[in-house]
């Protein structure tokens, strides 16, 4: 079964650990999955803390996508929209973000932070089943995965069953921790990563070829895809 593990059994660690990003960043095997946060508010501000940007670089990152107005951008493993609303300012009004996770309390919050940017824009928070984002058919250009691939099950399956929501010619970015030591501390044990060549191996499986790579973030890889030919 593929499944989207649940960052909010792990909020109190993360708050001991430092900084680590993502929707999903540091749910952990074999935690006990009924603990709950003390404060997962705490949580998604440490996600958003300005110390992020020196290794997270979310300016480039977003330059690299080219994202145009009018496009389409999944934000699969939202988290506190840290990218949500950087894509919402690039694909301005006339286009249309999608923030989308498996816990209620990041979409809640994703959604204030949008209202607090005062601009216009146009998105959709949907609440995510483990083994599905619930994306429409060819309803995106762009799907977008930070520090949440390493959190998937049957990555290839996945990957290949999300395929349809893809407009022709659409792409998915994956941008994950390195497996080795240009990580860094991750907080918590390295194992848990996915390598870049495994992710390429499992891309290609789910029916992906590797179109971009890019080389520019200390700490993590950045591949873009894009649906092989039949």
């Amino acid at each position: 079964m593929v499944r989207l593990r649940s960052v909010v059994t792990a909020v109190a660690l993360v708050l001991l650990c430092g900084p680590v990003f993502g929707s999903a960043a540091l749910a952990q095997h074999g935690q006990d999955q009924h603990r709950r946060p003390a404060d997962i508010k705490q949580y998604l501000e440490h996600l958003d803390s300005p110390e992020r940007d020196q290794d997270q670089k979310p300016i480039q990152v977003v330059q690299a996508l080219a994202l145009k107005p009018g496009m389409a951008v999944a934000d699969l493993g939202a988290g506190s929209g840290y990218f949500t609303r950087r894509f919402v300012e690039a694909v301005t009004e006339t286009g249309k973000v999608y923030a989308i996770d498996v816990e209620p309390e990041m979409l809640t919050y994703t959604q204030q932070s949008l209202v607090h940017m005062h601009i216009p824009y146009t998105a959709e928070f949907i609440l995510a089943q483990p083994d599905n984002p619930k994306l429409p058919t060819d309803s995106v250009d762009l799907i977008f995965v930070c520090n949440t691939y390493h959190h998937l099950d049957d990555r290839a399956t996945y990957f290949s069953n999300v395929k349809s929501a893809l407009k022709p010619g659409g792409r998915v970015a994956i941008v994950d921790f390195y497996h080795d030591k240009r990580s860094g501390d991750v907080g918590f044990p390295r194992q848990h990563l996915v390598a870049r060549e495994t992710v390429v191996e499992e891309m290609t499986k789910a029916g992906y070829k590797l179109l971009h790579e890019h080389t520019f973030l200390p700490r993590q890889y950045f591949l873009e895809f894009t649906p092989a030919a039949p």
